[in-house]
Parts: C-alpha cells; sequence; structure tokens
C-alpha cells in the first residue's frame, strides 16, 4: 500500500487516504516514526517557523546521511503551495536530489 503525507497548516488533503502534518516537526516525527512516504504533497508556508522547504531539505540530508532514513526508489512528490518561489524551491531541491542520486548510486 502506498503511504501518502499532506504537508499543510491549514488545508486538508483530498481524501482520507492521506496522513496530515501540520509543522516541520509533525512532519519530521511521522518520518522518524513511520519512514520517509512513498508520495509526499508540500505546502511552503507553513505559518510561523520552518517552511515546506525545510522539510525536503531535511530529508535530502537524512538521505545523504542515510542513518536508517532513506528516501524511496519509487518517491513521487507535488508541490501544491500558492508561494510560487517556495513551490519552484521545493520542486528544484527534490527533483535536483533524485537526479543526483539517481546518477551516484
Amino acid at each position: 500500500m502506498e503511504t501518502k503525507l499532506f504537508i499543510d497548516d491549514v488545508r486538508n488533503p483530498p481524501t482520507t487516504e492521506w496522513a496530515v502534518a501540520r509543522s516541520f516537526s509533525e512532519a519530521m516525527n511521522y518520518m522518524l516514526d513511520h519512514g520517509c512516504p512513498q508520495y509526499i504533497s508540500f505546502d511552503h508556508d507553513l505559518g510561523i517557523g520552518p517552511s515546506g522547504y525545510d522539510i525536503a531539505d531535511w530529508m535530502v540530508d537524512m538521505d545523504l546521511d542515510n542513518d536508517g532514513f532513506a528516501i524511496p526508489d519509487d518517491f513521487d512528490y507535488t508541490v501544491h503551495s500558492a508561494n510560487p518561489v517556495g513551490k519552484s524551491n521545493i520542486q528544484a531541491l527534490i527533483t535536483g536530489y533524485l537526479a543526483f542520486r539517481k546518477h551516484n548510486v
């Protein structure tokens, strides 16, 4: 079964099959407890505190450290953020990292 994580401080996921994280700490704790899901839908602006970009950056750092945390080979994502700059930054980070990992494994 595909695991899905919806990261957003305000909006709700499109269906009930998603786990929901409302903040950086909730997303981080979810992934530390359950591993990295196969699919994540990111929001950039998460109220006061770290952003969706910070979550993506944390995921990349954790995957590089590879200390029991790994982004799945079949990982996919979307960025549903209304912030165009934040959306572009998350996409560039994740897409760039996954391409790097694919060519350096």
